[in-house]
C-alpha cells in the first residue's frame, strides 16, 4: 500500500500468490547497492520476516528460477598413456567408451559414461550439492 494502491481479497483465499519470478525480483531488489530491506518489503507490502525467507531460500539454492546455469571449471584432456603417462591416441573404442571424469576437491573421483541414465545423473549430482 506504499504506492497508494490498495488490494482487496475476496473469497476464502487470504494469502497472495507469488511467482517465482516476483519472489527473486524482489529478491534482486533488496541486493542492489543501497537498498534496505525494509524499505524493500514496505513498497511491495509483504512482512520483512517474509523477503529474509526468500532470501535464505535463494542463498541455499532452493529458490530458483530453474533455468539458471551453474557453472564449473572444466580442463579438457587426452586419454592417458598409463606406462608412460602421456596422452595417448584416442581409438575407436574410447570413442563408444566416451565418459566424463569428474574429480573433486576431495580427490575422490566420478565416472560418467555415455550411456548412464538421466535418474542416475541426477542423484549423484543431488549427493554432491548436499
Amino acid at each position: 500500500m506504499a504506492d497508494g494502491t490498495i488490494e482487496i481479497i475476496t473469497g476464502r483465499e487470504r494469502r497472495r500468490r507469488w511467482s517465482i519470478a516476483d519472489k527473486l525480483r524482489i529478491v534482486a531488489e533488496g541486493h542492489e547497492p543501497g537498498a534496505c530491506v525494509a524499505d524493500v518489503a514496505v513498497r511491495h507490502d509483504l512482512s520483512e520476516s517474509l523477503l529474509h525467507g526468500w532470501r535464505r531460500l535463494v542463498r541455499d539454492g532452493r529458490l530458483n528460477s530453474g533455468d539458471a546455469l551453474h557453472f564449473v571449471p572444466v580442463r579438457l584432456a587426452g586419454p592417458m598413456n598409463e606406462s608412460a603417462g602421456l596422452p595417448s591416441p584416442a581409438s575407436t573404442t574410447d570413442r563408444v567408451a566416451a565418459a566424463v571424469e569428474v574429480i573433486l576437491p576431495s580427490g575422490g573421483r566420478v565416472l560418467i559414461r555415455r550411456d548412464t541414465p538421466v535418474s542416475v545423473l541426477r542423484a549423484v549430482i543431488a549427493g554432491l550439492r548436499g
